[in-house]
Protein backbone atom coordinates (compact mmCIF):
# COMPACT_ATOMS: atom_id res chain seq x y z
CA UNK A 1 0.00 0.00 0.00
CA UNK A 2 1.41 3.82 -1.19
CA UNK A 3 0.96 5.89 1.63
CA UNK A 4 -2.03 7.69 -0.29
CA UNK A 5 -3.90 4.89 -0.71
CA UNK A 6 -3.37 4.38 3.43
CA UNK A 7 -4.58 8.10 3.94
CA UNK A 8 -7.70 7.59 1.20
CA UNK A 9 -8.66 4.74 3.36
CA UNK A 10 -8.44 6.41 6.82
CA UNK A 11 -10.34 9.35 5.20
CA UNK A 12 -13.13 7.22 3.66
CA UNK A 13 -13.81 5.10 6.71
CA UNK A 14 -13.69 8.45 9.04
CA UNK A 15 -17.29 8.76 6.80
CA UNK A 16 -17.92 5.62 7.31
CA UNK A 17 -17.51 5.46 11.64
CA UNK A 18 -20.55 8.37 12.22
CA UNK A 19 -23.24 5.33 10.23
CA UNK A 20 -20.66 2.27 12.01
CA UNK A 21 -24.20 0.62 12.96
CA UNK A 22 -25.89 0.71 9.81
CA UNK A 23 -22.47 -0.15 8.05
CA UNK A 24 -21.89 -3.32 10.08
CA UNK A 25 -25.55 -4.15 9.55
CA UNK A 26 -25.36 -3.68 5.69
CA UNK A 27 -22.10 -5.60 5.73
CA UNK A 28 -23.68 -8.46 7.37
CA UNK A 29 -26.64 -8.71 5.33
CA UNK A 30 -24.22 -8.60 2.22
CA UNK A 31 -22.65 -11.20 3.85
CA UNK A 32 -25.41 -14.06 4.45
CA UNK A 33 -26.89 -12.81 1.00
CA UNK A 34 -24.21 -13.94 -1.08
CA UNK A 35 -22.43 -16.70 1.14
CA UNK A 36 -25.41 -18.02 3.14
CA UNK A 37 -23.54 -20.82 4.57
CA UNK A 38 -21.16 -18.67 7.02
CA UNK A 39 -24.27 -17.43 8.91
CA UNK A 40 -24.12 -20.67 10.90
CA UNK A 41 -20.73 -19.43 12.39
CA UNK A 42 -22.26 -16.27 13.42
CA UNK A 43 -24.72 -15.75 16.97
CA UNK A 44 -28.36 -15.33 16.46
CA UNK A 45 -27.97 -12.03 17.91
CA UNK A 46 -25.30 -10.15 15.96
CA UNK A 47 -25.64 -6.83 17.80
CA UNK A 48 -22.31 -7.55 19.77
CA UNK A 49 -20.77 -9.00 16.78
CA UNK A 50 -21.22 -5.40 14.51
CA UNK A 51 -19.92 -3.98 17.04
CA UNK A 52 -16.66 -5.83 17.47
CA UNK A 53 -16.63 -5.47 13.41
CA UNK A 54 -16.80 -1.91 13.58
CA UNK A 55 -14.17 -1.79 16.46
CA UNK A 56 -11.53 -3.99 14.84
CA UNK A 57 -11.79 -2.21 11.68
CA UNK A 58 -11.39 1.14 12.97
CA UNK A 59 -7.89 -0.12 14.95
CA UNK A 60 -6.68 -1.53 11.77
CA UNK A 61 -8.00 1.35 9.89
CA UNK A 62 -5.97 3.27 11.85
CA UNK A 63 -3.08 0.97 12.05
CA UNK A 64 -2.45 0.80 8.63
CA UNK A 65 0.45 4.33 8.84
CA UNK A 66 2.38 1.97 11.20
CA UNK A 67 1.18 -1.70 9.85
CA UNK A 68 3.27 -4.06 11.93
CA UNK A 69 1.30 -2.28 14.94
CA UNK A 70 -1.40 -4.09 13.80
CA UNK A 71 -0.08 -7.43 12.36
CA UNK A 72 -0.04 -8.91 16.10
CA UNK A 73 -3.58 -8.60 16.60
CA UNK A 74 -4.61 -9.77 12.84
CA UNK A 75 -2.57 -12.43 13.26
CA UNK A 76 -4.85 -13.35 16.92
CA UNK A 77 -7.17 -13.00 15.45
CA UNK A 78 -6.82 -14.76 11.81
CA UNK A 79 -6.51 -17.66 14.59
CA UNK A 80 -9.42 -17.29 16.71
CA UNK A 81 -11.32 -17.63 12.73
CA UNK A 82 -10.03 -20.68 12.33
CA UNK A 83 -12.20 -22.23 15.48
CA UNK A 84 -15.23 -20.76 14.42
CA UNK A 85 -15.14 -22.84 11.14
CA UNK A 86 -13.11 -19.66 8.98
CA UNK A 87 -11.37 -20.95 6.04
CA UNK A 88 -9.31 -19.20 3.52
CA UNK A 89 -11.97 -19.50 0.54
CA UNK A 90 -14.04 -17.03 2.89
CA UNK A 91 -11.69 -14.15 3.07
CA UNK A 92 -12.61 -12.85 -0.74
CA UNK A 93 -16.36 -13.32 -0.23
CA UNK A 94 -15.49 -11.26 3.73
CA UNK A 95 -13.78 -8.80 1.18
CA UNK A 96 -16.19 -8.85 -1.46
CA UNK A 97 -19.27 -7.95 1.19
CA UNK A 98 -17.06 -5.43 2.79
CA UNK A 99 -15.90 -3.52 -0.40
CA UNK A 100 -19.68 -3.90 -1.72
CA UNK A 101 -20.88 -2.25 2.06
CA UNK A 102 -18.23 0.80 1.29
CA UNK A 103 -19.59 1.43 -2.09
CA UNK A 104 -22.66 1.92 -0.63
CA UNK A 105 -21.88 3.92 2.38
CA UNK A 106 -19.86 6.46 0.46
CA UNK A 107 -21.69 6.50 -2.40
CA UNK A 108 -20.35 9.44 -4.54
CA UNK A 109 -17.09 9.31 -2.70
CA UNK A 110 -16.32 5.47 -3.65
CA UNK A 111 -13.94 6.58 -6.31
CA UNK A 112 -11.54 4.00 -8.32
CA UNK A 113 -8.70 5.23 -6.46
CA UNK A 114 -10.76 4.78 -2.71
CA UNK A 115 -12.09 1.25 -4.26
CA UNK A 116 -8.16 0.60 -5.22
CA UNK A 117 -7.12 1.35 -2.05
CA UNK A 118 -9.68 -0.28 0.02
CA UNK A 119 -8.29 -3.23 -2.06
CA UNK A 120 -5.32 -3.16 -1.26
CA UNK A 121 -5.48 -2.84 2.09
CA UNK A 122 -7.85 -5.61 2.56
CA UNK A 123 -5.41 -7.97 0.33
CA UNK A 124 -2.58 -7.02 2.45
CA UNK A 125 -4.60 -7.99 5.19
CA UNK A 126 -6.39 -10.68 4.33
CA UNK A 127 -3.10 -12.40 3.14
CA UNK A 128 -1.42 -12.06 6.33
CA UNK A 129 -4.63 -13.81 8.12
CA UNK A 130 -4.26 -16.60 5.69
CA UNK A 131 -0.84 -17.01 5.87
CA UNK A 132 -0.98 -16.80 9.87
CA UNK A 133 -4.27 -19.11 10.32
CA UNK A 134 -3.05 -21.47 7.23
CA UNK A 135 0.11 -21.49 6.39
CA UNK A 136 1.76 -19.20 3.59
CA UNK A 137 1.14 -21.80 0.85
CA UNK A 138 -2.87 -20.84 1.33
CA UNK A 139 -2.25 -17.14 0.99
CA UNK A 140 -0.74 -17.58 -2.48
CA UNK A 141 -3.86 -19.05 -3.26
Amino acid sequence: MTEDQVKLVQQTFAKVAPISEQAAVIFYDRLFEVAPGVKAMFPSDMTEQRKKLMGTLAVIVNGLSNLPSVLPAASALAKRHVGYGARPEHYPVVGGALLWTLEKGLGEAWTPDVAAAWTAAYGTLSGYMISEAYGSAQAAE
